[in-house]
């Protein structure tokens, strides 16, 4: 079994354990946990915010050298699957905005971060940073639409036993993964996915817009139909949701 360092702080638990990997390879699924970032940071570069030790801020290493380059969305399907089920184990309501934040309702309860590393055209390191906010109980900072499981159910909640359980549920997505069950995945993901029925307004830099959420591609593109029947393609960071 792959092991975990507990720290009190480093700037990012990322930062740590893509430092260590170059050091050193540790097992695929180590863990770096760390009680508070100074420097945790999200998708578009945001920061994240957290009080020490009332989250779970972690990072986890995997060696996916059967996942091509073009297809390393799947990796992130499955680390926002596994968070997603866990957090579902506590309140209902909990669903994947597209590519990776996990949604409470209209709330943000998780965000996640993967860094990968090629080696010729498959991917030979992946390392996932995953915050979860678990117990904090009010947030100060000016993030739009934080909340936390605490918050959620009224509830304080033993961290390392959430840790456990988003672990085990990572190794057994990327375990389909690796036995060529990506469909199911896939499938599951597309099923989980926040706004997933309906017309919702989305902004693509310039205006507001109606759409519905018709595909996700396997590169992770975000398909979008319009009313009028257009269909509209978004990479990361193209599109945002109208919250």
């Amino acid at each position: 079994m792959a092991g975990i360092i507990h720290i009190k702080e480093t700037d990012s638990t990322n930062n740590y354990l893509k430092q260590l990997a170059s050091e050193q390879k540790p097992d695929e699924g180590f863990v770096v946990w760390a009680d508070f970032q100074s420097a945790g940071k999200g998708q578009r570069g945001n920061s994240w915010e957290s009080e020490a030790g009332e989250n779970l801020l972690f990072s986890t290493i995997l060696y996916p050298g059967m996942v091509k380059a073009g297809e390393q969305f799947i990796l992130s399907q499955a680390i926002s699957l596994a968070v997603a089920g866990c957090l579902q184990t506590y309140t209902d309501g909990i669903s994947i905005k597209w590519p990776n934040d996990i949604y409470w309702r209209e709330k943000k309860i998780c965000g996640i971060l993967l860094e990968n590393t090629l080696i010729d055209d498959s991917i030979g390191q992946s390392v996932a940073g995953i915050g979860i906010n678990i117990n904090q109980a009010e947030f100060k900072s000016n993030a739009p639409n934080p909340v936390s499981l605490a918050q959620i159910t009224g509830i304080k909640y033993n961290l390392e036993h959430i840790l456990d359980n988003v672990l085990s549920n990572i190794s057994l997505y990327y375990d389909a993964i690796k036995a060529g069950k990506s469909d199911e995945v896939v499938k599951h993901y597309k099923g989980s996915l926040f706004r997933r029925e309906g017309y919702h307004l989305y902004n693509d830099g310039q205006t507001d817009f109606l759409a519905r959420i018709k595909d996700i591609e396997p590169s992770g593109i975000l398909v979008l139909e319009t009313k009028d029947n257009a269909e509209r393609h978004f990479a990361f960071k193209e599109v945002k949701y109208v919250l």
